[in-house]
């Protein structure tokens, strides 16, 4: 399972995130723009967009680079399928349906087990769902007063078009993969297949 060990705002900082993108509300007290005048070469740009998509989505760098081979093997727009793949994450979609406050948190539900796909348990987070896949709790976690508060305080966040929720019963449902225009990070994925194709 893929930590950062280090102080989050810092890293945010270092890598030009936004903390809100990861599910945090904190705020960097620095001048962002202190030590910003250094002037950055091209690989040093793709290489710190590849560090940003990873450090959003908590992947390591073996996994990641399954996950780009996975996408330039797909139809289509290699960046774009490599976002498409890494949003298709079960902790991604626990943490997207409001499950969870990050996607920390999520890969922490997930792999104690907390949720279920079409029925059945998976606690590893880095499944993929497909379309047509129900995400519920797990019925002896219903309870859990962290996911149900959690559900509270993100009712009014917005659930991407890909994802339908189903408040009552607790339930999520993957209606059509994500497509570009449905993620709302600050990725420059052509930079990170620009690095790749090297």
């Amino acid at each position: 399972m893929a930590k950062s060990r280090g102080p989050l705002l810092k890293k945010c900082k270092s890598l030009g995130i936004d903390p809100a993108f990861l599910g945090y509300s904190k705020k960097s007290k620095k001048n962002p723009k202190m030590n910003n005048k250094r002037k950055v070469s091209e690989y040093g740009l793709q290489l710190k967009e590849k560090q940003k998509t990873k450090f959003i989505y908590g992947v390591l760098e073996k996994q990641f680079r399954n996950y780009f081979e996975m996408a330039s093997n797909k139809k289509g727009v290699t960046g774009e399928n490599l976002l498409q793949i890494l949003e298709s994450r079960l902790d991604n979609v626990v943490f997207r349906l409001g499950y969870a406050n990050t996607r920390a948190q999520a890969r922490q539900f997930v792999n104690h087990g907390q949720f279920e796909v079409n029925g059945k348990k998976v606690n590893i987070p880095s499944y993929l769902v497909k379309v047509g896949d129900v995400i519920t709790i797990k019925e002896n976690k219903k309870d859990n007063a962290t996911i149900k508060a959690n559900m509270e305080e993100n009712s009014g966040r917005p659930i991407p078009k890909w994802l339908e929720m189903d408040a009552k019963n607790a339930s999520g449902k993957v209606v059509r993969l994500a497509s570009r225009e449905d993620i709302d990070l600050p990725i420059e994925e052509h930079l990170i297949v620009e690095l790749y194709s090297k």
